[in-house]
C-alpha cells in the first residue's frame, strides 16, 4: 500500500504541468467581409475654366469658396494685348507704306476722271451718229464700232471706281499699322460661370496676358460630392455596385452610409511608401447620407471607406487568431476536458477577425486563441486569466 501512494506521488510531482492558454467560445452571429482603404472627396463634376481668347486678363478678385451663379457671376475679364511697339526702322516702313498707298489712291482716281471723259466724249460721239444713220449718212458697221467704243468705256469707269475703293481700303491697313491704341481703352470681355456653385481653386489670380485655353480657376458643386478610393486590383475585384460602404475617420461623430457606384475597367501604377509597384483601382461610391450630415465636408478630403463585399446572419464563427495551419487544412485547438485536441475544420468566408466555419465544430464549444508553441495536441491547458 505504502509503495502505491508513493508511486501516485511521483507520478503527481513529476507529470507536465498546465500550459496557460486564452479561450474562446464558438459563437452564431452576423459575419461581415469588408476591403478597407483610405479615400478622399470629389467634386462629381469639376470645371476647368479657361481662356476663350487670347489676351490680358485683369486680376481675378474670387477667392476660394466664393459662391457663383451660372450665367450670372463674372469670373475673369479680358482686354485685347497691346500693339507691338514700333522701332525707328519699322515705323519708317510703315509710313512709306502710307504714303505709298496715298498715291496708289490718287492714281486711282486721276484714271478713273480719264476714263470718265473718254467715256463722255464716247457717249456724245455715238448720239451724233446715230443721227446720221438715220438718214443713212454712215454705215450701220461704224455705228456699231461706235457703241461697241462706248460700252467698253463704261465698263473701264466701273473697273476705274472699284480700282480707287480697293487703293483706300489699303490706305486704311497701311494707317492701321501705325497705330498704337492702348488695351485699357477697348471694352473688357466678360466670362461667366458655368455653374451654380463654389470657386475650388483660383489657378491665376494676378493680371497677366494669358493665351487661348489657359486654366484660371477651378469652380464645382460641392452639394454633390462622391468618394474615390484606389483598392488593390486583387481586392477590387470582389467589389461590385452597389455593395455598402461605411465612411469612417472622416471627422464627423459617427460613420456615414455610402454605396458603390463605379469600379473604373482600367488600374493604374502606384508606388506605395514602401517603394513597392502596386496596381491600383479608382473605385467610386456615393454618400447617401443627407447632405446637412456632412455639409462639413468639401472637395480632397481625406476619408476611410469600408466596402461590405459579403454579409450574413447566423453564421458560426470563430476568432481567425485560433486557425492554424495543419498541412493544407486549416485546424483548430479543441478544448476536451481541460486538454488540447487538434480539430481541422472546413473554412469558408473571413475577415480580419472572425471566419465562418462549415464543418467541424459546434456552437459552445470551447476552443483555444493565440495558440503559442507550448501547446501541442494532447497537453493540459489552464486558461490564463485564471492564474
Amino acid at each position: 500500500m505504502v509503495v502505491v501512494v508513493l508511486v501516485a506521488v511521483l507520478v503527481w510531482a513529476f507529470r507536465p504541468a498546465a500550459v496557460p492558454a486564452d479561450f474562446g467560445t464558438v459563437q452564431r452571429g452576423t459575419l461581415q467581409v469588408t476591403v478597407e482603404d483610405e479615400g478622399r472627396t470629389r467634386v462629381r463634376d469639376r470645371y476647368v475654366v479657361s481662356a476663350p481668347v487670347p489676351g490680358r486678363m485683369q486680376r481675378i478678385e474670387l477667392d476660394p469658396g466664393d459662391p457663383v451663379t451660372a450665367r450670372k457671376t463674372i469670373l475673369a475679364r479680358f482686354q485685347p494685348t497691346d500693339p507691338t511697339l514700333l522701332d525707328v526702322r519699322t515705323r519708317a516702313e510703315l509710313e512709306a507704306r502710307v504714303r505709298a498707298a496715298e498715291s496708289a489712291v490718287g492714281a486711282a482716281r486721276a484714271d478713273r476722271e480719264r476714263v470718265e471723259a473718254e467715256l463722255k466724249f464716247a457717249q456724245s460721239d455715238l448720239s451724233r451718229m446715230r443721227e446720221l444713220a438715220a438718214v443713212g449718212a454712215i454705215a450701220k458697221r461704224e455705228l456699231e464700232a461706235a457703241e461697241q467704243h462706248a460700252t467698253a468705256l463704261a465698263r473701264a469707269a466701273e473697273s476705274a471706281r472699284f480700282a480707287i475703293s480697293t487703293a483706300e481700303h489699303q490706305l486704311e491697313l497701311a494707317r492701321a499699322s501705325l497705330t498704337q491704341t492702348r488695351a485699357g481703352s477697348a471694352a473688357a470681355i466678360p466670362l461667366y460661370s458655368p455653374i451654380d456653385g463654389v470657386v475650388l481653386r483660383v489657378l491665376q489670380e494676378s493680371a497677366v496676358v494669358v493665351a487661348t485655353g489657359q486654366p484660371l480657376l477651378e469652380v464645382g458643386n460641392l452639394r454633390d460630392l462622391e468618394i474615390v478610393a484606389d483598392l488593390l486590383s486583387t481586392e477590387a475585384v470582389s467589389v461590385q455596385p452597389g455593395q455598402p460602404v461605411s465612411v469612417e475617420q472622416w471627422g464627423g461623430g459617427s460613420p456615414l452610409k455610402g454605396r458603390v457606384r463605379l469600379i473604373e475597367p482600367s488600374g493604374f501604377t502606384k508606388i506605395s511608401a514602401l517603394g513597392v509597384e502596386e496596381q491600383r483601382v479608382n473605385v467610386v461610391i456615393d454618400l447617401v447620407e443627407p447632405r446637412r450630415v456632412w455639409e462639413s465636408l468639401g472637395d480632397g478630403y481625406r476619408v476611410e471607406v469600408r466596402i461590405i463585399v459579403w454579409s450574413k446572419d447566423d453564421v458560426l464563427k470563430v476568432p481567425t487568431s485560433s486557425l492554424f495551419r495543419q498541412g493544407t487544412d486549416w485546424a483548430v485547438y479543441k478544448v476536451i476536458d481541460g486538454r488540447a485536441a487538434v480539430q481541422q475544420l472546413e473554412i469558408g468566408q473571413r475577415n480580419g477577425l472572425e471566419a465562418e466555419v462549415l464543418e467541424g465544430l459546434a456552437e459552445g464549444e470551447q476552443i483555444v486563441v493565440y495558440p503559442g508553441d507550448a501547446i501541442q495536441h494532447g497537453v493540459r491547458l489552464v486558461s490564463r486569466s485564471a492564474g
